[in-house]
């Protein structure tokens, strides 16, 4: 597992105290490999990987304290997985920020970019607010010719409040697009490095030198600023990477999640007493205790006791799992009832949790953020636009007026500034911003806006059976009598016995006799007997309840009509309780985890939309098979793992399919991730909802609809606005070129491209809040 810092040290190692001044005086010259974690600092070459004694002088080994620092964390791309390095930092090809490939790394530096983009926004914003005021004033009726609006103080204003914003603020966007242009892989980085590099520039000398520019692109003397551009266009950047780097962020809380659920320390047996040691000394063949109500801390072998054992977390399964000597158990896991010994398996990152830790990670590493239809238009619009760019500068210094340079700069730079990509930056943030606030409303909470992006084509959903189609909780269904007992008669006798039972089933039966206000009666000589079932007397009858094996054990025959009946309520889904009465069958008790009221429903919406519904879970294949029948279901799969689950989300990928899974447990976690949507259950754990893109508040399966519903709107109010930036684009940048000049004599003039950038955003921005009003279903 995770070598966590906050792990205590081992009390074997307390002679280090002792002697760790003599060692730091007298054996300065014994240094361990970089490879050990213990050493023994008086025996040149004894190294080993757990705690312990020096085999040639007793002394406690000590731990190698440059051990962890050799465990070198790297870095990928989760776009570009090729790309691999052992620091931090972005992308080459795609200007993306790096993410540690291994899990236990993932709490590095946590939320430090988080807050430092955060802290950008903040100081960014407040800072471009008066420039856009500012700039954007004379467009306002009675302030179009204000002195104060178009003279030298709020021109100077404009230029000292955006220097900032842009060198400080988006130094890492121009170093990301400088990148991409020395790499030769042009993205959107590159058009924003370009478009705001030109727009700042072009301000400061405008503002600094307005005599180099011809009498024809001046105003009243003055040339036109875009200060308010390349401010603004920070800004919505920033916002988009903080946004990404808060989905980043949630990625590592679905990893220590599931970190946390192994618990730091477990109890070795050594020389016949128990000690407590940190996880991450065990080592295989280690005998350790687990006591009632622990977490299992490594996979292993029960090698004495009997238990029961919540594997929820696997399985998600809500019943627990019998365990005797010669079972395997898994780490992170509840033990319930008893107590057992165990021998260690498989520690560390063999585990199967680390495996589902790796597994997440691996999987939310691989999912692209929202780089969409924009990156792809940036990937064709920036070669193109330097292109124009060049030929402009070209055709002016050949063929324009005099001063030819001072106009073959500034057209080039015109268009430069023109392709400032502001309704283009607008187009997706705004309608994902909006569209995330219309799916709030009906219970969907989108914490992904890639998530969003990838709902639009999902053909196939995968559902997990308990908690998602069911109610995740054992639910009493009946008592069936074996003779002439009355229903009720069994239903208070068995909740009396069960009240002292901590099994699930016994709550459910608990819970029905209080429904039915039956009673309970006092009980004599109650015994539980793990893996078996619990007997009693009560009101001087002898009490059994448990499984067919369990009765038989206690005396009990012709079992074999009740055995009968128990396999015909497993084909419906129920789980099925023995029940003898002073030595003889008195009957059976069934127990079931109802499907959801809603569920039918909701599965009816999605074959509408054209969505296959599979169902994975880890319940018996009888169970399976009865809701998946009941429900109508495309297609399911029992009795899978957690890699099972994964492996079909691939496989479905590799078939073509688009693929969604909805899951509520810590089992789902790992095909939550690797799916291009993961949905959660917001009546589930933590760790699916922080593994998953999507949550449905409610856990209602119908809310998967409206997701797809609300998905196909916002995708395509983004191509609606996408259309919009680019029609501006495609219209503005000859009219910057100067196409009109030879047959008009007009260039563009600066009051005209300024309302005209205006105008692209405000129609972006009115055409996202449509969103807002969008029927979803």
């Amino acid at each position: 597992m995770n070598k966590s810092s906050d792990h205590t040290e081992p009390k074997a190692t307390t002679k280090k105290d002792c002697c760790q001044t003599s060692h730091a005086d007298h054996h300065s010259d014994v240094q361990p490999s970089s490879g050990a974690k213990y050493f023994c600092p008086m025996c040149p070459g004894v190294e080993s990987d757990h705690p312990g004694d020096c085999p040639k002088c007793g002394m406690a080994l000590e731990r190698n304290p440059a051990w962890k620092a050799t465990t070198k964390t790297r870095y990928t791309c989760p776009m570009h997985p090729e790309v691999v390095q052992d620091r931090l930092g972005d992308c080459p090809k795609c200007g993306m920020a790096l993410e540690p490939m291994l899990a236990a790394h993932h709490n590095e530096d946590e939320g430090g970019e988080e807050r430092d983009l955060c802290r950008r926004l903040w100081i960014s914003t407040l800072l471009t607010l008066p420039v856009f005021i500012l700039a954007m004033a004379h467009l306002l009726p009675g302030l179009g010719h204000s002195h104060w609006i178009n003279g030298d103080a709020s021109r100077w204003v404009q230029a000292l409040l955006s220097t900032p914003v842009v060198l400080w603020a988006g130094a890492p966007f121009f170093r990301r697009g400088w990148n991409s242009l020395r790499s030769g892989h042009w993205n959107m980085w590159t058009l924003i490095a370009i478009g705001v590099g030109a727009a700042y520039a072009y301000s400061v000398v405008a503002i600094l030198l307005p005599s180099l520019f011809p009498a024809s692109m001046q105003m009243d003397g003055k040339v036109a600023l875009y200060f308010e551009a390349a401010a603004v266009i920070i800004v919505l950047v920033i916002v988009g990477q903080w946004l990404e780097a808060r989905a980043r962020s949630r990625t590592g809380n679905a990893i220590r999640a599931l970190l946390d659920l192994a618990p730091r320390s477990a109890h070795r047996i050594r020389d016949g007493a128990d000690e407590e040691i940190s996880l991450d000394e065990v080592v295989v063949g280690d005998l350790l205790r687990v006591r009632p109500g622990d977490k299992i801390p490594v996979d292993g072998i029960v090698s004495e006791g009997t238990s029961s054992v919540d594997e929820s977390m696997l399985t998600g399964e809500p019943i627990p799992v019998e365990k005797k000597p010669g079972d395997s158990v898994s780490g992170g896991t509840l033990n319930t009832t008893g107590g057992f010994v165990m021998k260690a398996q498989r520690v560390g990152s063999e585990t199967l949790l680390s495996q589902i830790v790796d597994m997440v990670a691996q999987a939310q590493r691989s999912r692209a953020p929202i780089q969409g239809l924009a990156d792809k238009f940036a990937s064709l619009f920036v070669p193109a636009v330097l292109v124009i760019a060049v030929l402009t500068f070209a055709v002016w210094w050949w063929f324009g007026p005099e001063p030819r340079l001072a106009f073959a700069v500034v057209n080039a730079v015109a268009v430069l500034i023109i392709a400032c990509p502001c309704a283009l930056g607008l187009a997706t943030p705004m309608s994902i911003m909006v569209g995330v606030g219309r799916g709030a409303r009906e219970g969907v909470l989108v914490k992904d806006a890639a998530a969003l992006e990838r709902l639009e084509k999902v053909t196939t959903l995968l559902v997990d059976k308990t908690g998602t189609l069911t109610e995740g909780r054992p639910h009493f269904s009946q008592a069936i009598p074996a003779g002439d007992e009355a229903p009720d008669t069994m239903i208070q006798l068995a909740a009396s016995l069960e009240q002292s039972s901590e099994h699930p089933l016994a709550s459910a039966v608990v819970k029905a006799a209080k429904d039915a206000s039956l009673p309970l009666l006092p009980v004599e000589d109650f015994t539980s007997h793990t893996g078996g079932g619990v007997a009693g007397r009560i009101s001087g009858r002898t009490v059994l309840i448990g499984k067919a094996a369990f009765l038989r054990e206690q005396g009990v025959t012709d079992l074999d009509v009740l055995e009968a009946q128990a396999a015909e309520r497993q084909e419906l889904g129920e789980t099925a309780l023995y029940m003898a009465l002073d030595g003889r069958p008195a009957g059976l008790l069934t127990v079931s985890d109802p499907i959801k009221a809603t569920t039918e429903e909701a599965l009816h919406s999605l074959h509408d939309l054209g969505v296959k519904v599979i169902m994975l879970t880890g319940d018996h294949t009888r169970t399976a098979q009865a809701v998946a029948r009941k429900l109508g279901l495309d297609n399911f799969k029992a009795e899978v793992t957690p890699a099972d689950k994964i492996a079909e989300v691939r496989r479905l990928h590799d078939a073509g399919e688009v693929v969604a899974m909805a899951g509520d447990g810590i089992n789902d976690a790992p095909a939550l991730a690797a799916a291009d949507v993961g949905i959660a259950m917001g009546t589930g754990t933590d760790v699916a909802m922080q593994s998953a893109g999507v949550t449905l508040v409610k856990g209602d399966l119908r809310a998967i609809a409206k997701a797809i519903h609300l998905s196909r709107a916002t995708l395509r109010n983004i191509r609606q606005n996408l259309v919009f930036a680019f029609l501006y684009n495609a219209l503005g940048i000859p009219l910057a070129a100067g196409v009109l000049y030879p047959f008009f004599g007009l260039l563009l003039s600066p009051i005209v491209a300024g309302a005209a950038m205006s105008l692209s955003s405000v129609s972006v921005i009115t055409n996202a809040l449509r969103l807002g009003r969008a029927k979803l279903g």
